[in-house]
């Protein structure tokens, strides 16, 4: 039995002591969910970034990430890199006082690095659903202590979006069948199949996703898509996603399609198409026009 001398051990119980407030600290910030006084924010999201110039926070953010591409001025800030490929010490180099991190950010050691850190770190639920449109505007306003602000614009985007949803869903004329591809990787056709932004979107718009029996984002056969019928092929105009229609209605697949036949190829702004934020009524409303044109 190893019997300590009665300094050594008051100096080892101070020690531990010591460490037990630090990390009671860290996580007391980690599951603190509001940061009023925040004046250094790293926003690594697209939407996040754009509901915080939503709220006339901007002046707030010290960095942001490659997809926050909306305000242009957004771009003028520090990149901190792409959100699914994070570097921790170029976030934490930033000397930030909080972290706004939305779902679907990583890889995840980077963010358990980001958390161990000790700085405030909140992450905020993106669904691809039109509900979360509102509860994204509020989490964000409520990370940063503008909650009322938040709330006003939450219900203004909401009721908005409420008003496009049913105005399509009132639309008397067929239902278009919209095929959203992500990529086409050596001939492979990536699809968004159900659970995605662009398939919540399509059904927003009044349309019909044509690859519906796929789950998230799948390569989609040949067979498939010559099944699936679609009316459109709906692409991001975002960098490497974007397509053009030789590109697309020159593969076997979609030759004997109707939207092949047509060259019917219909193009969006990326984070408009996906991000689920602040404009997603103004996207409604342009898939619409694009699938319906005048129709009712």
């Amino acid at each position: 039995m190893i019997v300590l001398h009665p300094r050594i051990s008051r100096l080892l119980l101070a020690l531990f002591a010591v460490l037990a407030s630090l990390n009671m600290t860290a996580a007391g910030a980690q599951e603190k969910k509001s940061f009023p006084q925040a004046k250094r924010i790293v926003s690594v999201g697209g939407t996040v970034t754009e509901i915080l110039y939503a709220l006339n926070a901007q002046e707030r953010i010290i960095a942001v990430d490659a997809t926050s591409i909306h305000p242009p001025q957004a771009r003028e800030k520090a990149d901190v890199g792409y959100m699914r490929a994070l570097s921790p010490e170029g976030i934490i180099g930033q000397n930030p006082d909080l972290i706004l991190l939305q779902e679907g950010s990583g890889p995840p050691d980077a963010i358990s690095v980001l958390r161990a850190s000790g700085l405030p770190v909140v992450t905020i639920a993106s669904k691809p659903n039109a509900q979360s449109v509102s509860q994204k505007i509020r989490d964000v306003g409520a990370a940063v202590g503008l909650d009322t602000q938040a709330s006003a614009i939450a219900d203004r985007v909401g009721s908005q979006l409420d008003a496009a949803i049913a105005e399509n869903a009132n639309r008397t004329a067929a239902k278009k069948r919209v095929l959203f591809v992500l990529s086409l990787a050596n001939g492979r056709v990536m699809v968004g199949g159900k659970d995605t932004e662009p398939a919540e979107l399509i059904r927003m718009a009044g349309g019909i996703n044509a690859a519906e029996q796929v789950s998230g984002y799948k390569p989609m056969t040949d067979e498939a898509i010559i099944a699936a019928k679609p009316d459109f092929v709906l692409v991001m105009e975002t960098g490497n996603h974007r397509f053009t229609p030789e590109q697309v209605f020159e593969l076997p697949a979609f030759k004997s399609t109707p939207a092949g036949e047509a060259r019917a190829l219909l193009g969006m702004d990326g984070l408009l198409l996906t991000g689920f934020g602040p404009r997603t009524p103004d996207a409604v409303r342009l898939l619409a026009a694009k699938l319906y044109g005048g129709s009712q």
